[in-house]
């Protein structure tokens, strides 16, 4: 970035109260000073600027060059207004200010707000301080607002005689709704020469501000992306019933298993090879598809576990002897409750089940009474 030293003028004189600028034309002088203070500070930490007055009876320096941003506005908050606009003595003023620049290396540049008539000014001493200062290496922008028609002629002049290598501008402002600060944004006295000073509202640099947005955008754009992802590793919600209908049919497979294995265990113990028929080794084909279901299997269970016991006491009463399938195994309340314990999802608190087991029971009581009649 460019080094400079600037000392900014502005306009005093009291056509600075006329209203047709919003909100007023001091007011609008003081946001667009601002602007232009805030742009040169922040370009270059090295820059300075300066600020000279130049209404009332003479120009005033109202301050020297200095990096403070905050010194400089306080400033603008206190200036006062009255007489006509010194635009001659006040160049001089700010030439010599620019002349006692701490930093030898920094460039001139002086930048004027013009707000009142120009009629007192001659047009030739003005050619002839603009000379003076092309000379002095001092590059001029201006800003034409308030009485922009009667000034324009003298202004351009003015600009076309201190002109080098485009280092100097002329902006014309007419009156309307606009904002003059706004206007100055993308004139050549904020970008610069080479375009790369432009500021954004806040009086940021343009190419930060644009990384500032490139970046916002990206980031938003990778959380976009991680919210998608993050859906589709936790799936659907169609998923959820699927995988809760599997488990329930792999545990009521399960249970099925278990009950034709317990069943086929008490035949195994309670058979005999000549009067005892095999029951049946597998579980029913079709697997239960609710708790009804699994009831009915439950019950089927208990059936079968009792009809060795019906088989033992017909042979039995036929042989008028004691019978081996006295003591099965299958008649036994501690074996059963062993046994459905170890089933899954079966309580042997049940009431059915303790119906069931005070069935088994009722036969063996009935048994040791007749024993005992006998």
């Amino acid at each position: 970035m460019v080094l400079e030293a600037s000392i900014v003028c502005i306009d005093t004189s009291d056509w600075m109260r006329n209203g047709d600028y919003v909100p007023t034309r001091l007011e609008a002088q003081q946001d667009a000073v601002n602007l232009i203070c805030g742009a040169k500070t922040q370009s270059n930490p090295e820059n300075t600027v300066g600020v000279v007055a130049f209404g009332g009876k003479s120009p005033e320096v109202l301050v020297t060059l200095t990096s403070d941003l905050g010194k400089i506005l306080q400033t603008l908050g206190s200036t006062r207004l009255g007489g006509n606009l010194n635009f001659l003595s006040g160049m001089q003023v700010a030439q010599l200010a620019l002349k006692h620049r701490q930093n030898k290396s920094q460039h001139q540049r002086i930048i004027v707000f013009v707000g009142s008539p120009l009629s007192s000014c001659d047009s030739n001493e003005m050619v002839r301080l603009a000379k003076r200062l092309k000379k002095n290496n001092v590059a001029v922008d201006i800003i034409n607002f308030g009485e922009e028609t009667e000034n324009t002629e003298k202004l351009e002049a003015f600009i076309n005689a201190v002109n080098s290598n485009d280092n100097s501008h002329l902006v014309n402002v007419p009156p309307g709704p606009h904002v003059l600060s706004d206007i100055l944004m993308a004139s050549p006295i904020i970008t610069g020469e080479d375009g790369a000073g432009a500021v954004g509202m806040f009086g940021g640099d343009s190419a930060y501000d644009s990384a500032l947005a490139q970046a916002l955008k990206e980031s938003m754009e990778d959380e976009r992306m991680r919210q998608e992802a993050a859906r589709k590793v936790e799936g659907g919600p169609s998923d959820a019933p699927q995988n809760t209908s599997m488990e329930l049919e792999d545990d009521e497979k399960l249970l099925q298993d278990a009950i034709a294995m317990s069943m086929q265990e008490q035949q195994n113990q309670s058979s005999t090879p000549s009067t005892t028929p095999a029951p049946p080794t597998t579980a029913p084909s079709q697997p239960a598809e609710d708790v009804d279901m699994m009831d009915d299997d439950l019950a089927m269970a208990l059936k079968m576990s009792m009809e060795p016991q019906s088989q033992a006491k017909a042979q039995e009463s036929q042989s008028n002897a004691p019978s081996a399938t006295s003591s099965l195994p299958s008649a036994d309340p501690n074996f059963l409750n062993s046994v459905l314990s170890n089933l899954p999802g079966v309580s042997i608190d049940d009431e059915r089940i303790k119906n069931a087991m005070k069935a088994l029971e009722k036969p063996s009581d009935d048994k040791s009474k007749d024993k005992d009649k006998k």
